[in-house]
């Protein structure tokens, strides 16, 4: 018998797992509105004032070029459109359409009875200590930003 620890051993594994299963459940939800994972998550940072390639980068932790490819596909399907900042000339704003507004309370929804499957039987305090423990896993030593409630 040997000590080399086996696959199930590793908690990574198990949040991979766990990870995979809540990422692909959701991501089949959405796809009946003929949104991606990623675009879900352009659209509800745009739905709540992140209204610039850069903002919503920052906001959802990826490449601004990432965004700027996700806006490109979104802006194709008429839920996203790019207007110049009166502002500012080298500002473009990233806005919904009104298709695009109305969609995002029906894929938050989605969002949230995604996460009741998996963490519903959570109770409050479970679930901000668990979120606690994967944002210091993570590195997000930060107060966490106030929910994304309009």
């Amino acid at each position: 018998m040997s000590n080399t620890s086996g696959l199930h051993d590793h908690l990574g594994y198990w949040l991979r797992r766990l990870s995979d299963e809540v990422h692909s459940r959701f991501e089949t939800e959405l796809a009946r509105h003929d949104v991606t994972v990623s675009q879900w998550g352009v659209m509800v940072s745009v739905f709540h004032g992140h209204d610039t390639t850069k903002a919503v980068a920052a906001h959802m932790d990826i490449d601004p070029g990432a965004v700027s490819r996700l806006v490109d596909r979104l802006t194709a399907k008429r839920l996203i459109r790019r207007e110049p900042d009166p502002a500012s000339r080298r500002t473009v704003r990233l806005v919904l359409t009104d298709q695009g507004q109305a969609l995002v309370p029906v894929l938050a929804e989605l969002a949230d009875r995604n996460d009741h499957h998996y963490f519903g039987s959570l109770d409050s305090g479970q679930r901000r200590q668990l979120e606690q423990w994967i944002r210091r896993l993570v590195g997000e030593t930060h107060t966490p930003p106030p929910p994304d409630n309009p």
